[in-house]
């Protein structure tokens, strides 16, 4: 598989796209942080409202979106992020429609990214480890590839945006996180300990946040030594056409 350098890739501005706050933060804060670190502006979009992760008996979703939102602009912060954006769509629920794609290149002309980054919407399931891929991460994944090309660059999809002032933009580069798998790593050496503060920020969401970071700290070093670097994000990336 051809590995590319992440030296190759500057983003001025990053959109990352995920379905759940703490998506980003698990699979692509390291390279996030060393690109704000280089200059980038950072954006984060959340497509649910985070409302249903929680065993707690007395948590209730209007309670856990407002804890959520908080968590994700701690995380954001913990990063150098610049912004994130906040839909509505219910945990657990979310679906590809026509209106998610146009919320998603609404904020794509807001914010006019040369790269955006989100979920690999074809990961299913991995029978080893067994892991099954929530539908959101899919719905996810799917609906912001679908928004990047060709539904952002095009005049005459959504003309509604254009009555908003949002003008058609083409994004350069799409990065799908693949948790150490794909065709391109970046060194986040030295920005692991920014992921770890990052992750930290979702206490609603870990019970041992030590593990936690311990376990994506293994993986950010078994992706490393991939690339001969101690700690990396692997992704695959699409120079859109």
């Amino acid at each position: 598989m051809n590995e590319l350098n992440s030296n190759e890739l500057k983003p001025k501005v990053v959109l990352g796209v995920a379905a759940h706050p703490d998506d980003l933060d698990f699979g692509a804060s390291g390279a996030l942080a060393r690109w704000a670190s280089e200059g980038a502006e950072v954006y984060y979009l959340i497509l649910t409202d985070g409302s249903k992760g929680s065993d707690d008996p007395k948590m209730t979703s209007e309670m856990l979106i407002k804890i959520r939102q908080e968590e994700q602009i701690n995380a954001l912060k913990a990063i150098g992020g610049k912004e994130a954006f906040f839909l509505a769509n219910p945990d657990a629920y979310l679906e590809v429609t026509m209106d998610l794609k146009k919320d998603i290149c609404r904020v794509i002309r807001k914010v006019k990214p040369d790269v955006v980054l989100t979920t690999d919407p074809t990961v299913m399931f991995d029978s080893e480890r067994g892991f099954i891929n929530h539908s959101d991460h899919r719905a996810a994944g799917q609906a912001t590839i679908d928004a990047v090309f060709p539904m952002a660059r095009d005049r005459l999809t959504f003309p509604e945006l254009i009555d908003e002032g949002l003008q058609p933009h083409k994004v350069a580069t799409l990065l799908l996180s693949s948790f150490g798998e794909g065709n391109f790593f970046v060194d986040i050496t030295a920005t692991i300990d920014n992921k770890m503060a990052a992750l930290a920020a979702h206490t609603s969401q870990m019970a041992d946040i030590k593990s936690t970071q311990e376990m994506m700290k293994n993986l950010a070093k078994l992706t490393g030594g991939k690339m001969g670097v101690s700690y990396g994000e692997g992704f695959t990336r699409i120079n859109v056409q």
